[in-house]
């Protein structure tokens, strides 16, 4: 019998995230608590930026936005946002999505796998993604749950499973 394998990705639906986007300037717009702050929301290139006249309303503008993102089945481990800072008037809070999995990242999910999943499954990083195998079916889905069970930097995807 040949070798069951799945692959084991972070990847994020760019239209979902610009769905969550028009979701949230809606709200925005239409809330009596950002009227006047100039609280935005919007696609600056590739990163996301938050605007508002005040720090603690572009923090309510970040909380919006990540409310948003998960009524749309966005984890929040794939938005990485950054510290509020003053950029003449107003306050900006820049974000972007991560994509993939990091080197780095990788290399712990295969020490998780090689230390704590069961003897048989191998795991080998190719790119930005993982590929787990194993010779039994039973042993992937012990390694799926045992990844769903841990607190991760990254969201998790498993796709391709054979």
């Amino acid at each position: 019998m040949a070798d069951s394998s799945f692959d084991i990705v972070s990847k994020v639906d760019e239209m979902e995230v610009q769905n969550a986007m028009g979701q949230a300037q809606k709200e925005l717009a239409q809330r009596y608590d950002f009227k006047g702050v100039g609280a935005s929301v919007e696609f600056s290139g590739d990163k996301i930026l938050m605007k508002a006249n005040a720090e603690e309303r572009v923090k309510a503008v970040l909380e919006v936005f990540e409310q948003k993102l998960i009524k749309r089945g966005i984890s929040l481990r794939s938005l990485d946002a950054g510290k509020p800072f003053p950029s003449g008037k107003e306050y900006r809070i820049e974000a972007s999505v991560k994509q993939g999995i990091s080197s780095e990242d990788a290399k712990k999910i295969a020490k998780i796998i090689r230390d704590e999943g069961p003897k048989a499954v191998k795991s080998q990083i190719q790119g930005d993604e993982l590929r787990v195998q194993s010779k039994s079916r039973d042993d992937l889905q012990q390694v799926q749950a045992l990844l769903k069970g841990k607190e991760l930097d990254v969201a998790l995807q498993f796709v391709n499973y054979r």
